[in-house]
């Protein structure tokens, strides 16, 4: 399974993975709902269980990924900046380029 961070993302999500509260957490993507062919995204810091995948990053963030989830494998994590500040989760591999 793939995941892609893009440079703003990971320094947000640093900043959140630092904090003591975190510690020894990693970073799950999940789908909060899907229709159709694609699918909507959430994240949390959570420990790794059995049915997960744990994905290494190139910025150095591990990622947890449901493994039976096949809308998870390719997801991108952005951060915007406008028109609204926060989170921009989809999956451009499997043709979800954004929440609707």
């Amino acid at each position: 399974m793939k995941c892609k961070i893009t440079r703003n993302a990971a320094k947000v999500l640093r900043q959140e993975l630092d904090k003591s509260e975190n510690e020894g957490k990693l970073l799950r993507v999940y789908v909060t709902h899907s229709h159709g062919d694609h699918a909507h995204y959430g994240m949390r810091m959570d420990d790794a269980g059995e049915n997960d995948a744990v994905v290494e990053t190139d910025k150095e963030i591990t990622v947890l990924l449901e493994k039976n989830e096949e809308l998870l494998d390719g997801v991108k994590i952005d951060y915007l900046y406008l028109p609204k500040e926060g989170f921009v989760i989809s999956n451009p591999v499997k043709g979800n380029h954004g929440d609707h």
